[in-house]
């Protein structure tokens, strides 16, 4: 895919696509420390325990825990709606796998074990890829089976599910409460970063680093549509608040600065700083108040309206750029419901293919769990839980960051648990392996592996458990990763392989489809087209990433995916400048 990428200037050509993907790969720019999830975590993860200390109900207490750990585990910073619904599916779906796993375990017929296994592995593997909630749902159903399964639990059978799910729902109103006082502060923080990334991808223009920065840009974009998604349906829209009424202008404002800025860009010439502190002078206006520092000197209204024709003759994208600033207090003529790009999930065969391998590796670890350590063998299953999630990444990462982090726990809460006495003073060492654990869960999954682990080991231990597993649980981490290593990587090793190619495809198709309807739509169907293109392509490359990251079959060349979706966002970048160019020429 060539033809428009030849018409950029040459030291576009010869930035390595593979720079930007290892640097984007893991989120759209580096995450500042989350000190609220780990006050979160901390807190959610202690406070079931003071409380059973300070009731005498150790046992409901400690399994509360466990679902406050998991719930700190799905805890995050996207709108508290998404978090609600991912929170309340976690508790629901780990809850119903924890009173399965219970009642075959208390049946005592190990046959009635291995089936309950089975079958949620099963159930979890047929759901897991058709989405997160729903990945997410299958996986803490597995995972409660597990534990309900491994770990015999004193009182009635109804009292630990329940307890379970006390513990997600603490961590579901720990992560909600802010709604209350700051109801759209994602969203808002979300177009905000769009008008930031605008405001620096036009101060590189005409630099080396212009590409990338308008990478950045585009996908600080694609953030803000998925944020903003649910505030864009039409049902959302019949009666708006006032602050929902706002945002959606400034996000439809967003998505015309971001195609303003893509044909700057493409110019490659450098502009003043009247110029580059556009945006954030668009984003006071739009949103008062919530841009923290003063942009650069910029045109005032009156001003720009006046300085719209001489930019005319000087470059269609600073025309543009003026136009949009002059003009932002006109009624918006975008379209209210502008849709994200449906996203294209495995299909039948894949889910099948992955639920008949999840079950297998279920129950082989189960069946050498009960060969190697007898009764409690739950950590064996529990690992291939975790791991095998395609869906969540590169499995062989996965894998190896499971098995680092459990080492690295089981080192910490052996070297914390031979100095640390009373009960409180281990309560604070679950608190601060929380904390942790969530800053783990935004930054990574080693990291938030050793918080599980050493959590996991201190919770088992008021369960009375007091075996000394250090050097078990290591050997089970490794067994566990290899099976699932052995399984997916003999039985289905080009999965990712096969998702990087079709998605590159797809977004290569929505580039070419992008190029030949474009100049002759109008504004609202010519956006939907490039949201739609931009979001496809960042997607291609999270897939080739994913990829990327597996293991190769041995003399096995890779395509070259990079390259080809590089050349399409040039593709792109070109028919936004030939738009505006073009909107331009009709003014005049």
């Amino acid at each position: 895919m060539t033809p428009a990428a030849d018409a950029r200037p040459e030291r576009s050509r010869r930035r390595s696509p593979l720079r930007w993907v290892a640097r984007s790969a893991a989120g759209l720019a580096p995450v500042p420390l989350p000190l609220a999830a780990a006050a979160r975590g901390a807190v959610a993860l202690a406070l079931p325990l003071l409380v059973g200390v300070c009731t005498g109900w150790v046992v409901p207490a400690v399994i509360a825990a466990i679902g406050a750990l998991w719930g700190v585990s799905q805890d995050g910073s996207d709108p508290y709606r998404v978090r609600v619904r991912r929170l309340g599916w976690t508790g629901m779906s780990s809850a119903l796998g924890l009173l399965a796993g219970e009642l075959a375990l208390r049946s005592g017929e190990s046959v009635a074990v291995a089936g309950c296994l089975v079958a949620a592995a099963l159930v979890a593997g047929t759901i897991s890829l058709r989405g997160r909630i729903a990945s997410v749902s299958g996986m803490h159903l597995l995972l409660g089976v597990t534990i309900g399964t491994g770990i015999p639990v004193p009182g009635p059978w109804w009292q630990p599910p329940l307890a379970l799910l006390a513990g997600v729902v603490l961590v579901l109103v720990l992560s909600a409460a802010p709604w209350l006082w700051r109801r759209y502060h994602v969203e808002r923080a979300a177009v905000l970063a769009v008008y930031r990334s605008a405001g620096e991808a036009l101060a590189a223009a005409g630099t080396e680093e212009a590409e990338e920065a308008r990478r950045r840009m585009t996908l600080a974009l694609n953030h803000a549509h998925e944020v903003m998604a649910v505030h864009l349906a039409p049902r959302s829209l019949r009666r708006p608040q006032a602050e929902v009424r706002e945002l959606v202008r400034a996000f439809h404002c967003a998505v015309r600065l971001g195609e303003t800025v893509t044909a700057l860009v493409w110019e490659a010439r450098p502009l003043p700083a009247a110029l580059t502190g556009v945006p954030l002078r668009l984003a006071e206006r739009l949103l008062p108040g919530q841009v923290s520092a003063p942009a650069p000197e910029a045109p005032t209204e009156r001003q720009a309206k006046q300085a719209a024709p001489a930019l005319d003759t000087d470059s269609p994208g600073r025309s543009a750029l003026a136009e949009l600033y002059a003009g932002i207090d006109e009624p918006d003529a975008a379209d209210p419901t502008l849709r994200l790009p449906a996203h294209a999930w495995p299909g039948r065969a894949a889910r099948v293919r992955y639920a008949v391998l999840l079950t297998g590796c279920v129950l082989v670890a189960h069946l050498l769990a009960e060969a190697l350590h007898g009764p409690r063998g739950y950590w064996l299953p529990m690992t291939v839980a975790f791991v095998y999630k395609p869906d969540f990444g590169p499995v062989f990462t996965r894998a190896l960051h499971r098995c680092v982090g459990t080492v690295v726990g089981v080192a910490a809460i052996g070297a914390v648990s031979a100095a640390a006495t009373g009960t409180y003073t281990v309560i604070g060492v679950v608190a601060v392996f929380g904390a942790l654990m969530a800053v783990g869960v935004r930054h990574h999954y080693a990291l938030a592996t050793m918080g599980l682990t050493a959590v996991v080991f201190v919770l088992v231990d008021l369960l009375g458990d007091h075996r000394a597993l250090y050097g078990t649980r290591m050997v089970d981490t490794a067994l566990a990763s290899a099976l699932v290593l052995l399984a997916h990587f003999v039985v289905w090793p080009d999965s990712a392989l096969h998702r990087a190619e079709a998605q590159t495809e797809a977004a290569v198709s929505a580039a070419r489809r992008y190029r030949d309807v474009a100049p002759e739509t109008g504004p609202v169907q010519r956006q939907a087209l490039r949201r739609s293109a931009y979001h496809q392509l960042a997607d291609a490359r999270r897939a080739v990433a994913h990829a990327r990251g597996e293991p190769a079959r041995p003399g096995r060349s890779l395509p070259d995916w990079e390259d080809a979706i590089a050349a399409a966002e040039r593709l792109c970048d070109q028919v936004t400048a030939q738009v505006v160019a073009g909107g331009a020429d009709r003014e005049r």
